[in-house]
Parts: structure tokens; C-alpha cells; sequence
């Protein structure tokens, strides 16, 4: 195979810089807080040279918006899991699968996310005027709908986000108490599977579905 363009190893090496960085940021924010982290911080934890971050991030600021934005961006992605073509208990399902997941998988961002939500959103404000809020919305007229029909129990579709999201989110946020209260032992993969169900479980019985 012919060697790769130098251009294109310079791009690739610039976006693995960046991905390094912006995970190493992701958990400093999580664990310090905007105030406590600190760009040498976040190098060391990274493993590269305080300059490099600057290189990328001009400063501490602009790095944490991009490590929020990046947590929103996941977010959302996680919100396509609600399919509405599905019927109730498949989209609610599949959403909580997938914010389980998320927690598991990005616990930091989950960290950095409620503590931006705290702070009364100063970063993402615009966000959840808009994505958010547009998204919400469309998916309380589905649950309306349904409620109509007769496929679940009539519930105020708002307070069933916020449960979803605060019992999903629960397992990142307050991963620390919970792995305590688990012997001083992350789940295992059975654990969390079984921490799935449950919660899928509740949910579902609560709004008159049966899980599977």
C-alpha cells in the first residue's frame, strides 16, 4: 500500500490530539470542577505537554465548551433511541437501555452535564431553548397520543423525562455511592444488566406496561 498523504497524517494526528485532550478534560471538569481544573491538569492527565493543549484550546473556557457541547451532542444522539414508530413500551425501552449505557459508558460527561445544569446552564442555555425543548415537546405528544389510545396510563408526559432522566443518569452521577454501597466493586456486566431490567421494570409498571 503506498504510504499515507502527509496532509492526512497531519489531520489524523491533530484529531487524535484533540480526542485525548477533550476526554482528559472530561473527566478533570467531572472530578474538579471548572474552577478546580486547570489546563496543566488536564495535560497531565492527557499525557502531552501544556503547550499542546494550548495549541488546540486557546483557554479553559473554550476547552469546557467544547467538552459540553460534546456531551450534548451525545445526548441527543441517545435521544433517537425514542422512536415513536415503535409504541410505547419499545421506545420507552430502548430510550432507557440507551441512557444506561450512557452512564455506564460516559460517566464523566454525565458528571459535567448535571453539574452545567446546577450552574443554571451558562454554556448550554441556548441548547435546551432549543434541541431540547423542541425534542421534549414532539416526544410529550407522542406519550399523549398514546395515552389517548389507551396504549399506557395518563401521566404527565414532562414528569415521565424527568424520571427517566434522573434515575438513568443516577448511575453516573452517583456512581461513587453506588459501586460503596456494591462492596467497593464496580457492576459487572451481569449487574448492570440486571440494574437494566429493574429500572426498565419500574418505569414500564408505573405507566401501565408490561416489560418484557
Amino acid at each position: 500500500m503506498p504510504p499515507e498523504p502527509i496532509a492526512f497524517r497531519k489531520i489524523s494526528k491533530r484529531s487524535q490530539n484533540q480526542t485525548v485532550i477533550l476526554k482528559a478534560a472530561e473527566k478533570v471538569f467531572a472530578e474538579a470542577g471548572f474552577a478546580g481544573a486547570t489546563t496543566q491538569l488536564i495535560a497531565d492527565v492527557a499525557g502531552l505537554p501544556k503547550a499542546n493543549v494550548h495549541y488546540y484550546f486557546k483557554t479553559k473556557e473554550e476547552l469546557y465548551r467544547r467538552v459540553v457541547y460534546n456531551i450534548f451532542d451525545t445526548w441527543m444522539e441517545a435521544a433517537s433511541a425514542f422512536d415513536t414508530a415503535l409504541g410505547p413500551k419499545e421506545a420507552l425501552s430502548r430510550y432507557i437501555d440507551t441512557k444506561m449505557e450512557l452512564a455506564r459508558s460516559h460517566p464523566y460527561g454525565s458528571k459535567v452535564w448535571a453539574a452545567e445544569i446546577m450552574h443554571g446552564a451558562p454554556i448550554i442555555q441556548d441548547y435546551l431553548e432549543g434541541q431540547l425543548l423542541d425534542w421534549s415537546k414532539d416526544r410529550g405528544q407522542h406519550i399523549e397520543r398514546w395515552i389517548k389510545n389507551g396504549e399506557m396510563d395518563p401521566i404527565d408526559p414532562a414528569h415521565l423525562l424527568y424520571l427517566i432522566w434522573s434515575t438513568t443518569q443516577h448511575y453516573a452521577d452517583f456512581g461513587h455511592q453506588i459501586e460503596t454501597l456494591n462492596g467497593g466493586q464496580p457492576y459487572s456486566d451481569a449487574q448492570w444488566k440486571a440494574a437494566k431490567r429493574s429500572v426498565k421494570t419500574i418505569i414500564l409498571k408505573g405507566v401501565g406496561l408490561t416489560p418484557d
